[in-house]
C-alpha cells in the first residue's frame, strides 16, 4: 500500500510537471493548437455534409458552430480560452474556399474574393502566431472576465468569447457565400477587392509599427505616437472593419438584391465601436500614464489629423 501511494504521488507530480511543460513550451503549444483546428475543421466538414438537405446558410452555420463548440471544449480542458483566438482569422478562408471548391470553372471574380480573404486571413493569423507565447498565457480580457465572473466564467467564455465572434464572422461571410453562388466580374467586384486589400494592408502596417515600437525598448506603459498611431488609437481595428465592408461590396457586384446582408459588416462595425474599442481604451487608461491626453488628441479609428487637433 505504501509503495502504491508513493507511486501515485510520483505519477501525480509527474503529470503536473508534464502539463506545466506543455503549457510553457511555445512549439508544443503551436502543435496542440494546430491539431485542435484540424479536428475542428473535420467536425465542421462532417456536419456540413450530413446536413445536405438543409439550406446552405443553415448548413454553414451549424458546421461553424459545431467546430466552435469543439474549440471551446479544448479551451476548457486546457484552462485557456485563448485557444479560440485564431478561429476569427482561420475559419473564413477555409469555409469560403471549401464552398467555392465545387465551382471548378476559372472565375476571375471568385479568384479575387478568395485572394482577398486569404490575404486578410493569413496576415491576421501570422500576427496572432507572432504574439503567441504559450498555452499558459491567456488574453488579458479573458483573465478580466474570469476575475469578474469566476462562477459563470465558462458560460461567459462560451457565449461571449467563442460563440459571439463566430456568429459575427458568420454574418460577415454571408455576402461572400452569396457571391460564390452567383459570381460576377465587373468594376464593382474590383472595387470591393481593392477595399479588402487596402484594409488588410492597413492592418499589416499598423501591426508592424506596433511590433517595431515594442521592440524599440520602450517602457511598459508607454504610448505609441508614430506612424498610423500618431492620430488614431486603433488603426488596426479600422482595417478589420473595412475588410468586411469590402466583401459586401464584392457581393453587390453580383447580387445587389441581397443588400439586406449589410447587417453582417454592420454588426461587425458595431461590435468594435461598442465593445472592443471601449474595452481597450479603458485598459490603456489604467495602464498608460497620459492616455487621456492622448485620447483627446487622436481619433478612435481614422489615422488622420483633423483641424483643431
Amino acid at each position: 500500500m505504501i509503495k502504491f501511494t508513493n507511486h501515485c504521488m510520483v505519477s501525480a507530480k509527474g503529470g503536473r510537471i508534464g502539463k506545466s511543460f506543455m503549457k510553457k513550451n511555445r512549439a508544443l503549444g503551436f502543435a496542440v493548437i494546430i491539431v485542435i483546428y484540424i479536428i475542428a475543421a473535420a467536425i465542421g466538414v462532417l456536419l456540413y455534409r450530413y446536413l445536405h438537405n438543409f439550406h446552405l446558410f443553415l448548413r454553414v452555420l451549424i458546421a461553424d458552430v459545431g467546430a466552435t463548440v469543439f474549440v471551446f471544449i479544448t479551451g476548457v480542458v486546457l484552462r485557456n480560452a485563448s485557444v479560440y483566438d485564431p478561429y476569427w482569422s482561420v475559419a473564413p478562408p477555409v469555409i469560403l474556399t471549401g464552398l467555392a471548391y465545387p465551382f471548378t470553372a476559372v472565375d476571375p471574380g471568385l479568384i479575387l474574393l478568395l485572394a482577398a480573404v486569404w490575404f486578410w486571413g493569413v496576415r491576421l493569423t501570422v500576427n496572432w502566431a507572432r504574439t503567441f507565447t504559450n498555452l499558459g498565457i491567456q488574453d488579458w480580457r479573458y483573465d478580466m472576465f474570469r476575475g469578474r465572473y469566476p462562477r459563470i466564467f465558462q458560460l461567459v467564455s462560451f457565449f461571449g468569447i467563442n460563440l459571439f465572434p463566430t456568429i459575427v464572422v458568420y454574418l460577415c461571410m454571408l455576402p461572400g457565400i452569396v457571391f460564390i453562388e452567383s459570381g460576377a466580374f465587373n468594376i464593382v467586384t474590383v472595387l470591393g477587392f481593392l477595399v479588402c486589400v487596402s484594409a488588410a494592408t492597413l492592418q499589416l502596417v499598423a501591426d508592424m509599427q506596433m511590433h517595431r515600437f515594442r521592440r524599440g525598448g520602450n517602457m511598459r506603459g508607454s504610448i505609441i505616437r508614430t506612424g498610423l498611431w500618431k492620430h488614431a488609437r486603433h488603426p488596426n481595428y479600422l482595417g478589420e472593419i473595412i475588410m468586411w465592408w469590402g466583401v459586401y461590396v464584392i457581393m453587390l457586384s453580383s447580387s445587389p438584391q441581397s443588400w439586406f446582408l449589410v447587417f453582417g459588416p454592420l454588426v461587425n462595425t458595431l461590435m468594435f465601436l461598442t465593445v472592443s474599442i471601449p474595452m481597450a481604451d479603458n485598459r490603456n487608461r489604467n495602464l498608460r500614464p497620459g492616455f487621456d491626453e492622448y485620447a483627446k488628441e487622436t481619433n478612435s479609428l481614422l489615422p488622420l489629423k483633423f483641424k483643431g487637433r
